[in-house]
């Protein structure tokens, strides 16, 4: 197969600029790495602007770029376009493929192109956007557009491809400029790849949060209530209370302490800490008797204050402090998605005081929690260290040590690593973890953060050996990020089956009549004292229509009781995970479900 581009000093570059300027490198063939499919991908998005301008001959293009779900071009035309369309364009897209325009570059000035474009608001908005004096064009039969490239030598290439969504997007991503449609596509190099993600975009489709969450009655937003803002129903309540009631427990064994900070702080403390002045515009503030207070949305600045409460001694560290704290940021609307993306989120959140010295052990003591609860939940996860930027606050040594401390972290557990040098916040260097769920997409989840700032701005010191006083090491971390994003990936990670020890409700009870009544409900109070929850379904409904009802929750046991079992003192099973039916008495029961319920400590 021959070359659509070639790799040049880490920059991939199409064949006519190496041409161009005489360059050399590594080959790029046409397969589904990701410098072939990005270079695929860019051209896929140029024939589907010129499928559009074919079919909508008033139609205006802003940028289309590659983009992680694939690649979109924004667009107006004064034509109505919906999802509806997208096939149209895709078979225009097919019909333009099979002419093989090549796909030729040519430069012009900046003067000459906003002569060449000045009718065009569009094309003069991403004029706008470009720093140098020239602007290069890319054409391919009578479609051009401004591109900076790379491309592929011709649009004959193109093969398989999918259209996989419309919206609506504003110009340049400001609310205040013209709304522009937006169409969304993805192409791979065979059919094999590309029938492969259309299944898995079909199977997330299935297991989509937002759409389980509503049929297993978890959580519901209200319009009235606000954008952003879930409301936790009683199902998903009690999957929250699960999940923090084992995360309780292993915080605790793990030496944690629990504490609570304030949900708003006055401001002065977000200017010391600088949230004011670099994360303000994301933040909600009110005035308290003409004092201006932030709604936190972080809960570092009230675990510092926790530490200051009393004097420390270098004995006394590691101090690990946690917290569900729940926080409030300012997102834009259009950001918005479930449970992924929120204005009010609880974080599994915990901050650790230590030496530089025992950074290393905290470090590796995190991992092993880390690990602990993702391969519980049946999570493959890797891990990334971003280190030192080029500005960066603290000493030297301790950026060394720090960074030195991550890696050997890693290594005592085996674990695979990416580095991203010069990827750390100012402040310190920092591990994010990404999970892979079942059907392979990956999520960003928890992060562990060195901070060498915040002890600094507020002062932090511990007594050392010979009573000087030294600045000890924050640690943030959170392993699940948050409990709306983390249940919101979970349910799309089970597909609404969650395993018996974080299921909302572990059992339903359905009685055959009236009479049944009295033995359900004393078979859920026994439950409750062996900590697993139950739903009785006793509703003026046909037996069949409430195993249905019941079987929609996914609830992962059924139990119908009627004269027989209250004669014998037994319980008819459904069990929905292993898909049998059978009978036990009521203490093989309770026995079996207290083991399910309690199978897992973190």
């Amino acid at each position: 197969m021959s070359a659509i581009a070639i790799k040049h000093n880490d920059e991939i570059v199409d064949l006519v600029t190496a041409q161009e300027r005489g360059l050399s490198g590594e080959e790029i063939e046409l397969d589904n790495s990701p410098e072939a499919l990005d270079v695929l991908r860019h051209s896929t998005a140029h024939l589907m602007a010129q499928a559009i301008k074919s079919l909508y001959p008033d139609a205006k293009f802003f940028v289309g770029p590659t983009v992680k779900e694939g690649f979109y071009y924004d667009f107006k035309t004064s034509a109505e376009i919906g999802e509806g369309d997208l096939k149209k364009i895709e078979k225009e897209m097919l019909s333009l493929a099979k002419k093989k325009y090549p796909i030729e570059k040519y430069e012009i000035s900046m003067d000459e192109a906003k002569q060449k474009f000045a009718s065009d608001n569009l094309k003069l908005a991403v004029m706008e956007r470009i720093p140098s004096e020239t602007v290069s064009i890319y054409k391919q039969g009578e479609f051009e557009d401004l591109c900076r490239g790379p491309h592929l030598p011709n649009i004959g290439l193109i093969r398989y491809f999918k259209l996989t969504k419309i919206a609506g997007a504003y110009l340049g991503g400001d609310s205040k400029n013209e709304m522009l449609t937006r169409i969304y596509g993805i192409a791979f190099a065979d059919k094999e790849a590309l029938k492969a993600h259309l299944d898995q975009i079909a199977e997330a489709e299935k297991r989509d949060h937002r759409k389980l969450g509503n049929e297993m009655k978890l959580f519901t937003f209200r319009e009235e209530v606000g954008a952003g803002f879930p409301i936790w129903l009683p199902a998903g309540a009690r999957l929250r209370a699960r999940l923090e009631s084992l995360l309780h427990r292993a915080h605790r064994k793990r030496g944690y302490q629990p504490v609570r900070g304030p949900e708003m702080l006055r401001s002065d403390l977000w200017k010391t800490s600088g949230h004011y002045q670099n994360y303000g515009e994301n933040m909600y503030f009110t005035n308290i008797d003409e004092i201006e207070f932030g709604v936190k949305p972080m809960n570092c600045v009230g675990h510092i204050k926790v530490y200051e409460d009393e004097l420390h001694s270098y004995r006394d560290l590691p101090i690990k402090y946690y917290e569900y704290g729940v926080v409030h940021r300012h997102e834009m609307t259009g950001a918005l998605h479930g449970l992924f993306r929120v204005r009010e989120f609880t974080q599994d959140d915990a901050h650790i005081f230590c030496t530089v010295d025992q950074i290393e052990e905290q470090i590796i003591d995190i991992i092993d929690f880390i690990d602990k609860i993702m391969t519980t939940f049946g999570f493959e996860y890797k891990m990334m260290i971003s280190t030192k930027p080029e500005k960066a606050v603290g000493d030297a040594e301790v950026w060394e040590k720090s960074e030195a401390a991550l890696k050997n972290a890693m290594e005592v557990h085996n674990l695979p690593y990416t580095i991203d040098e010069g990827g750390g916040a100012f402040y310190g260097p920092k591990i994010d973890i990404k999970i892979l769920d079942a059907i392979g997409r990956e999520w960003q989840c928890g992060t562990v953060q060195l901070d060498n700032n915040l002890p600094s701005r507020f002062e932090l010191e511990y007594n050392g050996e010979n009573n000087d006083k030294i600045q000890p090491v924050m640690i943030h971390r959170a392993i699940l990020g948050s409990f709306e994003r983390f249940i919101g990936i979970l349910t799309e990670h089970y597909a609404g089956e969650f395993p018996m020890f974080v299921a909302p409700t572990q059992v339903a009870i359905v009685p055959v009549a009236e009479s049944h009544k009295d033995y359900a409900k004393e078979l859920s109070d026994k439950l409750i004292d062996i900590n697993a929850d139950s739903e009785i379904y006793a509703k003026n409904d046909s037996l069949n229509k409430r195993i249905r009802t019941a079987e929609k929750t996914r609830v992962p046991m059924i139990v119908v009781i009627g004269d027989d079992e209250i004669a014998n003192k037994t319980v008819a099973i459904r069990d929905r995970r292993t898909r049998e039916q059978y009978n036990l008495s009521e203490e093989e029961f309770l026995k079996l479900i207290q083991t399910k319920v309690n199978e897992v400590n973190f």
